[in-house]
This record gives C-alpha cells, structure tokens and sequence, in this order.
C-alpha cells in the first residue's frame, strides 16, 4: 500500500507529539525554575505545543508535489513553442469601412 509523503509526516508529527508530551520528557521541565516569571513546567507545556501547532500548520500548508505534475525544469522553454496568432486581415488604416446601401 503506498501512503502519500503527507500523510506519513503528519503520522511522524503525532508520533512525536507523543513522546514529547509523555513523562520521562516532561520531567525534564519539571523543575522550581521560572522563565520570565512562570513556571518551567507550565512554560515548556505551552511552547511545545505552540510548536506543534506550528509545524501542523506548516506541513497542511505546503502544496504538494506529485510525480505526475510538471516540474519547472522538465517544461519546455517559452521561446521553443511557437506563438500561435490568428491570422490577420486587410483593413484600411483609418479601420473598418461602413455598411454600404
């Protein structure tokens, strides 16, 4: 089964949310520190979730690439097609002349 490299980084965001969010990492911040007035615990809660929330965001918000999309370097070059232009008409050059009666 193949899975879309999409779905398999937001399956390894999850899975890293996990152990960052379990216990033996949170005791790292578990400490009777302040960062600017709060707690480490509390602080270090609220940036690692900040952070997952951003790279959620980041890895939604990416356009994604497929294998049967045109890449840029693979296109043909602009100046090697050539301009299809209609082809022109004999005006007088003060433009259309009146219906005649």
């Amino acid at each position: 089964m193949h899975k879309g490299l999409g779905s398999q980084r937001l399956v390894a965001l999850f899975a890293g949310g996990w152990v960052l969010f379990n216990f033996p990492l949170l005791g790292l911040w578990d400490r009777d520190a302040t960062v600017w007035g709060v707690p480490a615990f509390p602080a270090a809660l609220f940036l690692l979730w900040l952070a997952l929330i951003v790279a959620l965001a980041w890895l939604v918000d990416r356009p994604s690439v497929r294998d049967d999309d045109v890449t840029p370097s693979s296109a043909p070059a602009a100046s090697s097609v050539p301009a299809q232009t209609p082809p022109a008409t004999a005006q007088p050059p003060g433009g259309p002349l009146p219906p005649q009666a």
